[in-house]
């Protein structure tokens, strides 16, 4: 079991920027699949906790990308999340920064994330 969260690497975001976008996107797919309780992603999250929480971050270069690459995933079957930034600090409001998917099987997410590069 893994999660893989997927930056933009197009807007050029300083570190820390690229670390909170990341970690709203984890949040965010723990928190929605804890709070619907829907199977499988329930027993997936469960042991996902168990194995350590694996986390894979990856890059790509366009928005374009990243949102074929999260609507792969949904029609695969997996928990996904898109995150927008506020516009508080280095992007734009309502900018795509990042997506997540999972945590889910390796096999599964491997099929759309596998050939990406590591961030």
């Amino acid at each position: 079991m893994k999660m893989v969260i997927i930056v933009r690497n197009d807007l050029q975001m300083g570190k820390g920027k690229i670390a909170s976008q990341v970690a709203h996107a984890a949040v965010s797919l723990v928190l929605e699949i804890a709070q619907h309780e829907k199977v499988p992603f329930s027993d997936w999250l469960k042991e996902w906790l168990d194995e350590g929480q694996p986390k894979i971050v990856v890059k790509v270069n366009s928005e374009e990308e990243l949102t074929q690459r999260i609507n792969r995933a949904r029609q695969e079957g997996l928990p996904t999340t898109l995150i927008h930034d506020a516009g508080r600090t280095q992007i734009n409001p309502g900018t795509l920064t990042c997506g997540g998917i999972g945590p889910g099987p390796d096999h599964l997410i491997d099929k759309i994330t596998g050939d990406l590069k590591l961030l």
